[in-house]
């Protein structure tokens, strides 16, 4: 393989396999150098326990955009998208059960067990979310301006979103409350039902350091409200085959496209001539040359770790040292033998209580003393539970008549006070199989294997720091033109021809691709 290209990605996470898709596309010469033994970051299948194939880190997908599904025919390479239908499942100990998804009417029925009030609401509510989410979701696309030195371009994309925010008109005070405020006095202003809220609520915390009271929270509720499936607004899916279906249908429209992958190829240095990027160096030795790089690893790795510190202009460093990374959410893969069997809802096959994201979270003050032992350095005497079972819908990641679940569990700390977290994680996934064998009383005896993944194991295995899946909280100093840093929000850094191409830059975590599409445009741009 030859060591000059015109292009080299860091890292080969789906961000990473889109921007080199992008360039290539532009005829350009790319290379990926990846540290694992396959492409994807945390967006792999892998299998864990032989036979099943499971999607290690991420889970599911609603956020990657139609646009490059369709630029890159994904579809084409494999790659497939298998709706939930009902999405979301919330069961009770006394024996009452909240069900959720696509169908506007089953909502307000089963809104209608717990508060005729709230399902006459939960049109309005949505309603509010789709007058923002009309807003923000086209700003997924732009490049924020440099705040410090917008340029005619920049004001001119300040003035325009100005405009679309003016024209809100009275409702504009309410989609700042939902870009900057918390998650849950708006619930708790729409709803009176707990049962209601606790379930909406869970949506403010995914991989986030904070309880749904606590700004910020409404941004995150809302993040993961946006998107779509095959055309859908709001529609949660599964990929068929696990969530490297994705990232490995990239990757085979890249090759096909004449990228270069390289997998098991940690890079080192990037290396730097005159104050810009002339290439990178690997662990092993091997150089590779390029006028332009882009990393997908997150400001933290990219800038202190494979970067000597003293080429950076000290404002910038200082701003990079504080990007915060604060995470507690820990990942538990489990293999089971049946499914969960819920005292709530019962069934021994398969059911719509199983296809979409089962929730145990009885009220929002639940979270927020599960949040309590947190903040603390303790891991969730009660954590908040969110499992999914794709094995419901697709058949295909699990051994006949096995079943697959995934529980991404709040909270867990990255720093653990009252001992280490490799010593403390059996016991911790131990507390959540009694939770939720409290509901699903089958559930323990059904385990065959499991695999847990703290914020330490997440950082250690896809090089997430702090194991923050967003690579840096998406809290509002750290979003938009404050995303990574405030003056470098257009996805270039201080030294020239470095780019960020990871969901460290706008528009942040979950996986989008939008980053990388954004970051292959910013990079055919002459300086």
């Amino acid at each position: 393989m030859a060591g000059t290209y015109d292009a080299i990605i860091i890292g080969g996470g789906h961000n990473g396999l889109v921007t080199a898709c992008y360039l290539a596309r532009a005829k350009w010469k790319v290379l990926v150098l990846e540290r694992r033994y396959l492409v994807g970051g945390a967006c792999v299948t892998e299998e864990t326990f032989p036979g099943f194939k499971v999607s290690t880190a991420a889970y599911v997908n609603s956020l990657f955009r139609p646009e490059i599904i369709r630029d890159l025919r994904l579809k084409q390479y494999g790659f497939e998208l298998v709706e939930r239908n009902p999405s979301s499942f919330t069961p009770f100990l006394d024996g009452r059960y909240l069900m959720m998804g696509p169908d506007a009417a089953m909502n307000l029925r089963e809104i209608a067990k717990f508060s005729a009030k709230d399902a006459e609401n939960y049109p309005r509510y949505e309603k509010m979310l789709e007058r923002v989410a009309d807003v923000v979701e086209p700003t997924l696309l732009i490049t924020p301006p440099n705040v410090l030195n917008p340029g005619l371009g920049g004001l001119w994309t300040l003035a325009q979103l100005g405009r679309k925010f003016q024209k809100m008109g009275p409702h504009l005070a309410e989609a700042m409350e939902v870009l900057t405020g918390a998650a849950r006095p708006i619930l708790d202003r729409w709803f009176e039902s707990e049962e209601l809220k606790a379930t909406l609520a869970t949506d403010a915390i995914i991989g986030a350091f904070a309880s749904p009271s606590m700004p910020g929270t409404a941004y995150v509720l809302f993040h993961h409200v946006m998107g779509e499936t095959n055309g859908k607004r709001g529609v949660w899916a599964y990929v068929r085959g696990g969530m490297g279906g994705l990232t490995q249908a990239l990757a085979r429209a890249a090759k096909d496209l004449g990228v270069d992958i390289r997998c098991e190829a940690e890079v080192a240095r990037i290396l730097t001539r005159n104050g810009a990027v002339s290439g990178v160096a690997l662990t092993s030795g091997e150089e590779f040359h390029a006028p332009k790089v882009a990393s997908n690893l997150d400001p933290h790795l990219t800038f202190e770790k494979l970067l000597d510190p003293k080429l950076l202009p000290p404002d910038f460093a200082e701003a990079v040292r504080r990007i915060d990374y604060s995470s507690a959410s820990i990942k538990i893969n489990v293999a089971l033998s049946e499914v969960p069997n819920f005292a709530a809802c019962p069934g021994d096959q398969p059911g719509p209580q199983h296809h979409g994201t089962m929730h145990i979270c009885p009220d929002q003050d639940y979270i927020e003393r599960a949040f309590d032992d947190a903040k603390y350095g303790r891991p969730s005497a009660n954590p908040i539970l969110e499992c999914t079972l794709p094995t419901s819908v697709d058949p295909t990641v699990a051994p006949p008549g096995k079943h697959l679940m995934s529980m991404f569990i709040q909270y867990f700390p990255y720093r653990t006070k009252n001992g280490n977290p490799d010593d403390l994680k059996e016991q911790f996934a131990d507390r959540c199989f009694d939770i939720l064998n409290e509901y699903a009383p089958n559930f323990k005896k059904s385990v065959i294997a499991r695999q847990i993944l703290t914020p330490l194991d997440l950082e250690r295995t896809f090089n997430l720091t702090g194991g923050n899946i967003f690579q840096g909280s998406m809290t509002l100093n750290q979003l938009f033109v404050s995303r990574p840093v405030v003056g470098w929000s257009n996805y270039r850094t201080p030294i020239k021809n470095l780019y960020l191409c990871g969901s460290a830059a706008h528009p942040g975590g979950g996986v989008m691709g939008t980053c990388g599409y954004n970051a292959a445009r910013e990079m055919q741009k002459r300086w």
